[in-house]
């Protein structure tokens, strides 16, 4: 077994699938390359970040749906736009989301590199005006977008509001009123399908490299977030 279905297989295979039961187990170093390469599904295109199961369990497609995240500690149900966009598109769609949040907002990081860490590893900063972090995120826009083991979500705690552009390269919206964030998927012609699959419901794999991983800590240093990983 080479290297590359190793680090696939152990490493960054994702979607909750009990071991032995992979879409890319017995598969070839070509056919799980010729796989990795394609990013293009009819009129959708994936960003370096993330890749479907071989069998393509979940097919990637344009859209957005309504949903709900259930605050057990509350005991409240938080309205929920969730939306999978092209990547020609994908980063404007994400920087027009943010722009309703106010013009001082909290960021956080979110990485998965240091895979001695269980889950995620969360980075925050308090109170950033909205042009700076727009410049600021402009100048990352490949890291954010090609980076499977990078998120970063922008919230107005005062709202209460949080857009996320998670490391799938999902953009999720929490809170209410949702109005003006569903205009914008409309605005850019993403269409509603409260019955789709997202990428995240099935077996998956991301895609990282150690130049990626010092991009976000030169982003992390830029956002003035000195809490780093090793």
């Amino acid at each position: 077994m080479g290297f590359l279905k190793r680090f696939f297989r152990n490493v960054f295979r994702d979607g909750s699938i009990p071991v032995g039961t992979s879409s890319f187990e017995n598969l070839s170093e070509e056919e799980l390359e010729a796989h990795l390469g394609v990013c293009r599904y009819g009129d959708f295109s994936l960003t370096e970040a993330i890749r479907p199961s071989y069998d393509l369990q979940v097919v990637p497609s344009q859209g957005y749906r309504h949903d709900s995240y259930r605050d057990e500690q509350a005991r409240t149900s938080v309205p929920v736009l969730m939306a999978a966009v092209s990547h020609e598109k994908l980063f404007e769609v994400f920087m027009e989301l943010i722009e309703p949040l106010g013009t001082v907002v909290d960021v956080v990081l979110e990485t998965s590199h240091n895979r001695d860490l269980r889950g995620h590893l969360d980075l925050y900063r308090e109170h950033i005006d909205m042009p700076v972090l727009k410049s600021i995120l402009w100048e990352y826009e490949e890291l954010l977008l090609n980076d499977g083991c990078t998120g970063i979500a922008v919230l107005n705690p005062g709202i209460p509001q949080e857009v996320q552009f998670d490391e799938h390269k999902l953009l999720i919206v929490y809170g209410t009123p949702l109005d003006e964030f569903e205009g914008v998927f409309r605005d850019r012609r993403v269409p509603k399908d409260d019955q789709m699959k997202f990428i995240t419901e099935a077996e998956h794999v991301h895609s990282s490299s150690d130049q990626l991983a010092r991009q976000f800590e030169e982003l992390q240093t830029r956002l003035g977030m000195d809490c780093g990983f090793n």
